[in-house]
């Protein structure tokens, strides 16, 4: 950046606005980590503590079967698991085989499974045992030329069962096991695959909400420029424990969580599938400090009937990505839990979280919108808001969210047209996300482009709405879209979940927004239903209820 930015002051002391200076790659970086401490503990699942000692000679021996099985640099392999140990071992052990890792969602199955591998033209494949027989029905005929399993039981010994009720190991045919692989390779050192910055560590799919999925190719350097900003934003150091609540075949959870804390001297705490329960008993058990997770896991916290500040003593920092946040919310966990919730924002094309609340600040609230600031740009980025030309817009206008930095992607997979569309010649990534910029350089978040809502030829963002149904003590989520409206062209229809036991009807949550929200604005719909659809990784799904109404 040629001149501070605006944003300059309201860093934690002594972070510089500057990029992070970072080694050549993922593979540098965590043989960094482990010449430095070898013997501190690097992951943590249930009653089992690895050691960095342990997960690296781990990683080494499973590169080297992988190199074995023909695994060489560039090549594109799925990694399909929950968040569990080998999760990260995995990554390590294709990243120093020259690998590139394609995360995918435990969910995708059949034809939406084989989209994507088709589309990355993987060759590769890594999944849970017990999903392992459909998984190679799906892969059959594919490019895949080799299938590994694990199971999410294999590193514990607890068997919890809120997590492992109806788990069982599966021999799959045909499917190397990970940590049989990891056992009859001890002590092997895999080949040097000379891994180099612009190489692409992770192939992440875009969600589609615009169109099919876009892989976005994040290469160690955009990785890496992350996972340092993030770890130095937060004072990350050798006395912290980072708990892996985001999923991380999602791109928040592989480096905001997995990739930053791999490569800092702090541990990383795995519970599987998320439960709200464990994950509560997980801050005083492990004596968590920092973690990042949607706001769909701080409300099942709030929703549960017990726990409070005391078991949430040891954290420093708590951080929601993904989706933003209502101010009410915010509150709301803080009251009862006794720790401010930090806004985070980040896309899968700039390697995750890029905008952030400094730690210990409170974000501030738009005064036009009542929109509660996604925080200012991390180390390395500069932001900026454009109108419909292109052209840079003055402070507090609304216009399109732009970044630039070396955490953004250089493209789409095999897509050039879609990566020339939202990237500039001079790198400025389009977000399709429309935002304030204020004068001290906060951002806020208003809305999707595509998610705005038109009445009668007035402008509405889903959004501000929200918020205020976020107001109701008994709202516990809530979604607002644009219906079609033979007289308004689109009505404003609202969908909530209410707070177990809330008393309040439709009409009394559409007398709420009413007294809060201009005439045009308020739901002319309010459909109380028991669950919002949402991703597996928290965001609720607005174009399905757009899909349904």
């Amino acid at each position: 950046m040629a001149e501070e930015p605006a944003w300059a002051p309201l860093y934690p002391d002594g972070l510089s606005v500057d990029p992070p200076q970072v080694p050549e790659s993922l593979v540098a970086a965590w043989r960094d980590r482990a010449a430095t401490s070898p013997e501190s503990p690097c992951l943590v699942y249930f009653d089992t503590t690895l050691t960095v000692r342990r997960v690296d000679e781990d990683s080494d021996a499973l590169a080297s079967h992988l190199q074995d099985r023909g695994v060489d640099r560039g090549d594109v392999v799925g990694v399909q698991l929950q968040n569990i140990p080998q999760f990260a071992i995995a990554m390590l052990a294709l990243w120093k085989a020259g690998a590139t890792v394609l995360i995918l969602n435990p969910m995708y199955r059949g034809a939406e499974l084989r989209r994507l591998i088709d589309d990355s033209h993987a060759t590769g494949f890594i999944g849970l045992d017990r999903e392992g027989d459909e998984a190679a029905a799906t892969l059959a005929g594919s490019t895949v030329r080799w299938r590994m399993t694990t199971s999410d039981l294999d590193l514990q010994t607890e068997h919890d069962p809120r997590i492992f009720a109806d788990a069982a190991r599966v021999v799959v045919e045909g499917a190397d096991d990970l940590l049989t692989a990891v056992r009859e390779n001890a002590g092997r050192t895999p080949a040097v695959a000379e891994v180099r910055a612009e190489d692409a560590a992770l192939l992440t799919y875009t969600s589609g909400t615009t169109g099919p999925p876009k892989g976005a190719l994040n290469t160690h350097r955009n990785v890496l420029s992350t996972a340092a900003a993030f770890n130095a934003w937060q004072g990350v150091g050798d006395e912290d424990v980072v708990l892996a609540v985001a999923p991380l075949f999602h791109i928040t959870g592989a480096v905001a969580t997995a990739a930053a804390t791999l490569v800092s001297p702090a541990a990383l705490v795995f519970l599987n599938r998320l439960h709200p329960e464990v994950m509560l008993e997980a801050f005083q058990r492990h004596r968590v400090s920092v973690t990042v997770g949607a706001i769909t896991v701080y409300n099942a916290l709030l929703a549960l009937d017990r726990g409070d500040a005391a078991e949430l003593e040891t954290v420093r920092w708590l951080y929601s990505g993904g989706a933003p946040i209502p101010p009410a919310t915010v509150d709301r966990f803080q009251k009862r839990f006794g720790h401010y919730i930090h806004n985070i924002y980040g896309m899968t094309e700039t390697a995750s979280a890029v905008i952030a609340v400094p730690p210990g600040a409170r974000a501030p609230v738009d005064a036009a919108s009542g929109t509660l600031s996604i925080g200012v740009p991390m180390p390395g980025l500069d932001a900026r808001v454009v109108g419909a030309d292109g052209s840079p817009l003055r402070s507090g206008e609304e216009g399109e969210l732009q970044m630039r930095g070396p955490q953004v992607m250089p493209q789409y997979l095999r897509k050039p047209e879609e990566t020339a569309h939202v990237l500039s010649a001079d790198g400025w990534m389009s977000s399709g996300d429309v935002a304030i910029i204020d004068e001290d350089g906060w951002v806020y978040l208003v809305d999707r482009l595509k998610d705005q809502i038109n009445a009668s030829g007035f402008k509405i963002w889903p959004r501000e709405v929200e918020d205020a149904l976020y107001e109701h003590s008994d709202v516990y989520e809530a979604a607002v879209v644009g219906t079609p409206d033979d007289y308004r062209g689109e009505t404003v229809t609202a969908y909530v979940s209410l707070q177990p036991g809330a008393p309040t009807t439709a009409a009394a949550l559409q007398e709420f927004t009413k007294e809060r929200l201009a005439a045009y604005k308020y739901p002319r719909e309010v459909h109380i239903i028991d669950e919002l659809p949402k991703t597996q990784t928290g965001k609720i799904k607005r174009r399905d209820l757009r899909d349904q109404g």
